[in-house]
């Protein structure tokens, strides 16, 4: 599984941007709408995922340098 590390981190990242798009999405209409609660909600979240997905990317970069570092 060591091997195959660094790819799940990056679907993982994907995923968790994905997420946050979705959720960026989501809160620009409710923006639009005038319901700021609910965006702020929706941006928190989006916010939220991108953390996760910087946090995989980064254990994905610090695979490839213990796996390939000179």
């Amino acid at each position: 599984m060591a091997e195959h590390q660094g790819a799940e981190h990056h679907l993982k990242a994907a995923e968790h941007h994905e997420a946050a798009a979705k959720h960026h999405n989501e809160a620009a209409r409710h923006h639009e709408a005038g319901d700021h609660e609910t965006a702020a909600h929706h941006a928190h979240a989006a916010h939220g995922h991108a953390v996760h997905a910087e946090t995989h990317a980064e254990e994905a970069a610090k695979h490839h340098a213990e796996a390939h570092a000179a």
